[in-house]
């Protein structure tokens, strides 16, 4: 059965950015006849904002999504994350890290797709032992290629172009990546749909899914909407929380966003007539790879 799934972190409300992603995955499970889950990915602790999980799903609410089942929260599944490490430990995947990032910057000579690539200055033994150790997974060179629905084939070399990344912090909070793809497999999601800042982390997530023998989703990214001077919507960004009072209005241009061409007629139409018209006429097809167009915050 289609699953499909929404997964935002609690670290603020919901802006046009977020609306974006929902409106995509929420509209092709419903197209598939699929479910829809709600996962609030609140496992990085220290950037959560009290009180964001709960305005998140009031914001849903209100602009009128229906999700399936309870939703689940990632900081209460620290259990699943930890057997996932195990069993990547017992395949010797794993090794400690002390290395500060200043310490990182300064040893390695090689860029890759998200900064200095980690010189596994620690991986026969901890530089220091008497320092908070990280846990790392040791990547290969196979090539990591997926067909995106959106964006085409996607090949990484995750040795070269990313290096050994981390999957638990040394504060000893899980790292994304690792808890995404227990999740993920846990709820048995077969397609996910969502921004495309995300899709450098993808064959990262896929390596960690053939490690741990997981069946890969279904993937499709749909572009970033960015604000005046070309940043990423978000809440580092300072963007604005969407205004529950103009829904359908928003709703409506979310879907203009993502190619769907909604015609102008129901740009003030009720909001359950714009969900009504998206429910008739989504195609996923439609959605192009990038969007030129800034909205404003």
């Amino acid at each position: 059965m289609y699953t499909g799934r929404f997964a935002p972190s609690p670290t603020g409300p919901l802006h046009f950015g977020s609306l974006v992603a929902a409106v995509a995955s929420y509209l092709e499970a419903k197209k598939h006849q699929g479910r829809w889950l709600v996962r609030m990915e609140d496992v990085d602790k220290p950037r959560e904002v009290k009180g964001a999980a709960d305005t998140i799903l009031h914001q849903l609410e209100d602009f009128g999504f229906e999700w399936d089942g309870a939703v689940v929260y990632q900081s209460q599944r620290n259990d699943i994350y930890a057997t996932a490490l195990k069993q990547l430990n017992a395949q010797q995947l794993i090794y400690p890290c002390t290395c500060t990032r200043k310490e990182i910057a300064d040893s390695s000579h090689q860029i890759g797709i998200d900064g200095m690539i980690y010189p596994r200055t620690c991986l026969n033994h901890p530089l220091k032992s008497n320092a908070a150790m990280a846990l790392r997974i040791r990547t290969d060179n196979r090539e990591c290629s997926f067909t995106d629905a959106i964006q085409g084939t996607i090949t990484q070399y995750l040795a070269t172009q990313v290096g050994d990344f981390i999957l638990k912090r040394a504060d000893g909070l899980f790292a994304y990546q690792l808890a995404v793809v227990a999740d993920d497999a846990q709820q048995e999601v077969t397609h996910i749909v969502r921004g495309a800042d995300l899709l450098d982390s993808t064959p990262r997530q896929i390596y960690l899914q053939q490690c741990l023998g997981y069946q890969t989703p279904h993937y499709a990214h749909v572009p970033v909407a960015s604000n005046a001077a070309g940043e990423k919507l978000s809440k580092q960004t300072l963007a604005s929380a969407l205004d529950e009072a103009n829904a359908n209005y928003q709703l409506f241009h979310a879907l203009s966003f993502l190619g769907q061409n909604p015609p102008a007629e129901i740009k003030n139409a009720t909001l359950s007539e714009v969900w009504r018209w998206a429910f008739t006429y989504w195609q996923l097809s439609q959605a192009p790879k990038t969007r030129s167009l800034h909205l404003s915050d």
